[in-house]
């Protein structure tokens, strides 16, 4: 969520509605393989999850795709995580593979290995606080990733994991059996109500904050583009042999295991670098489980950076908008020998197809750069921009600006809520302050990317 907008009418917002306007590509794609053939690996990254893996394996339970395999890799819980996931496998008839680790070492050497060391077609990245709230998620993903030329990478629209979430997961006869089987176990985080008020909070931002994102900006995206700049990284499935080469097997002799904070930013980043594509689908849901409202803004500094840090090592990829130019022409040139019949007309010419590799976006750059250029240019120019108004004093202007864009931002969400547009009404009025707060907050976020890149000379990104 690191490209997220931060004033309704930005550049990315407009390239968005462009795109709902012109609406996807009509050209019928004409997939390479079988996608109700492929084999799919679920692999469940997780760390102190004891009361959250019962209901993310219960949702696992009840796909209408069964997968293949399902591995859980422990990453050095303190808690009964690896044994409740057991008994609950156990209980419930499925195969359950684990892999447990003495300490944390993160989620991306997870996928990596798993990428390596498996043979599936599929691998199905669940997170351990993860619901996956639609029956048929896993087929419409695995459907979808075989759906096109070079898509990469397909995810659903993720939404908070609330409360009344976890109550409706115990109408399932899965959890039903392991909750016998252990009365202990709560489906509820063990906190107190100061903590639950918390994350109540962060629920209420990121409900409005997600909904706007993934049914709006990436809509249009997808329509225009057909790809997003990376997939929500909670419930994805990836092409296994896509990553592995062109994430893993490339960016792993020069960067190790630090990907960046967030390995999601990165492995979309990399896969449209090379001509693949990240694809969201509106029509299935997963619920992630969000953090206490005071460590957003770690959380927020840890998506931020990773986007900058990005969009240092796929610099290339961003300065696409300044080789439109060149695309353009390329472009027309192959309309051109295509209508000639000069063309080799074995090539398929289907939805969104571009050339594999680097050199093309060395050389052309990708229409999806334009995304991430626009990204990069808010995130810097936007909190700048109120920062020097609030140093001048510029209140008046300020005022207007602040009020204008709650308005728009307000009238759109509750324009895209049919059936709730009440209720968004006044969640949109309530987040207010901390979609500002946010802003600033990318401030230090830049600040310090700024002085690791140029001061300190410091490539080795913080953790």
């Amino acid at each position: 969520m690191a490209t997220t907008p931060y004033f309704i009418l930005s550049p990315n917002t407009v390239l968005s509605i462009i795109g709902l306007i012109h609406g996807p590509d009509k050209t019928v794609p004409h997939p390479a393989d079988d996608w109700r053939t492929a084999t799919v690996d679920v692999v469940i990254p997780a760390f102190n999850e004891e009361s959250n893996i019962p209901l993310c394996l219960a949702s696992l339970a009840r796909q209408t795709r069964k997968p293949t395999r399902i591995v859980l890799i422990d990453d050095g819980s303190r808690d009964r995580t690896l044994e409740y996931a057991k008994t609950f496998c156990e209980l419930n008839g499925m195969a359950l593979t684990t892999i447990r680790r003495e300490r944390s070492i993160g989620k991306t050497p997870t996928l990596k290995r798993q990428s390596r060391e498996s043979d599936s077609d599929v691998e199905f990245i669940l997170d351990g606080d993860t619901v996956l709230e639609s029956e048929n998620y896993i087929d419409r993903v695995v459907e979808e990733l075989y759906k096109g030329a070079g898509i990469a990478s397909a995810c659903g629209t993720v939404l908070p994991l609330r409360d009344r979430d976890r109550r409706a997961m115990l109408e399932t006869e899965a959890l039903q059996k392991f909750l016998g089987a252990h009365p202990e176990a709560t489906i509820y985080p063990k906190v107190g109500w100061f903590h639950h008020l918390q994350r109540g909070i962060t629920d209420l931002y990121r409900d409005v904050l997600y909904f706007f994102l993934q049914k709006f900006v990436y809509h249009g995206q997808m329509a225009f583009f057909g790809s997003i700049l990376n997939p929500v990284g909670c419930a994805v499935a990836y092409r296994r042999s896509v990553i592995r080469t062109i994430v893993f097997d490339r960016y792993e002799p020069i960067l190790g295991d630090d990907l960046t904070n967030s390995e999601d930013i990165f492995i979309g980043f990399a896969v449209n670098d090379n001509g693949y594509r990240n694809i969201q689908l509106t029509d299935v849901y997963a619920r992630s489980q969000e953090p206490e409202v005071s460590r957003v803004p770690g959380q927020l500094y840890l998506w931020s950076s990773s986007f900058l840090q990005s969009c240092y090592y796929f610099d290339e990829l961003m300065r696409s908008p300044f080789k439109a130019l060149k695309r353009y022409r390329r472009q027309k040139e192959e309309r051109a020998e295509l209508a000639a019949g000069l063309a080799d007309k074995r090539v398929r010419h289907e939805q969104y197809r571009q050339p594999f590799g680097i050199d093309t976006t060395l050389k052309y750059g990708r229409p999806i750069g334009w995304v991430l250029f626009m990204s990069a240019f808010e995130k810097v120019a936007f909190p700048t921009a109120l920062l020097i108004m609030i140093l001048l004093q510029m209140w008046e202007p300020l005022a207007i600006t602040l009020i204008a864009e709650t308005a728009i931002a307000t009238g759109i969400l509750v324009a895209l809520t049919k059936g709730h547009r009440l209720e968004y009404f006044f969640k949109g009025l309530l987040v207010t302050p901390l979609r500002y707060a946010a802003l600033l907050f990318d401030l230090v976020t830049i600040g310090r990317f700024a002085a690791d890149l140029w001061i300190f000379r410091n490539r080795r990104w913080r953790k």
